[in-house]
C-alpha cells in the first residue's frame, strides 16, 4: 500500500508544520532521555528553499535550505502515528531528487549522532559524516552549539553527494 503522496507545500499547509513538528519532537524529546528541546527559530539566514509535505494534511515534511550554496535539509518530521512506514525515507528521497533538479551538487544535514532515527537513519540513506564542517557549515552547528542542543546529545553533521 503506498504511503501519503509527496508534494510541495502550499500556504494552507504552513498552519499544521508547526504542531507536526512539535509532535514529532515529542518522540525526539524521548530518545533524548525526555530533556526538552530548545525553542524552535530559523538557524540559516536565507528562508528555506522548498518545503515538501506528505499527505493532506500533512503528516510529515522535509525543510530544505541552502547552506554554502548547496542543499541542507534542514527539517525531517514525521508524526508518531505514522513512524515505521517509511515516510521519513520518502521525504528524504523526495528531498533529494528535489535538490537534483535544482542543480544541487550535496545536500548537508545536522543531527544527532547517537538517536536510532536520526544519523544510523541518516547514514542508511546514504549520508556521510562530515568530520570538521567548514564555511556556512561549521557556523549552523556553533549555532546549534549556542541553542543548547549540544548539550541533549552529541551532534554532528552530514553530507551526500548528489
Amino acid at each position: 500500500m503506498p504511503g501519503p503522496h509527496i508534494r510541495p507545500a502550499t500556504q494552507g499547509d504552513f498552519r499544521g508544520l508547526q504542531e507536526l513538528e512539535a509532535a514529532a519532537d515529542r518522540l525526539l524529546q524521548t530518545e533524548l532521555g525526555g530533556r526538552p528541546l530548545p525553542a524552535a527559530e530559523p538557524p540559516t539566514p536565507v528562508g528555506p528553499v522548498l518545503y515538501l509535505v506528505a499527505g493532506e494534511p500533512p503528516v510529515g515534511f522535509a525543510r530544505i535550505d541552502e547552506v554554502d550554496g548547496q542543499a541542507h535539509l534542514e527539517q525531517l518530521s514525521v508524526h508518531p502515528d505514522f513512524a515505521g512506514r517509511g515516510l521519513g525515507r520518502s521525504l528524504v528521497e523526495a528531498a533529494l531528487d528535489a535538490a537534483r533538479s535544482r542543480g544541487y551538487e550535496s545536500m548537508t544535514l545536522c543531527t544527532f549522532a547517537d538517536v536510532p532515527f536520526n544519523a544510523p537513519f541518516y547514514a542508511s540513506c546514504g549520508f556521510q559524516v562530515v568530520p570538521e564542517p567548514s564555511g556556512e557549515l561549521a557556523v549552523l552547528r556553533a549555532h546549534e552549539a549556542r541553542l543548547g542542543l549540544d548539550a541533549l546529545g552529541r551532534r554532528t553533521a552530514m553530507r551526500i553527494r548528489l
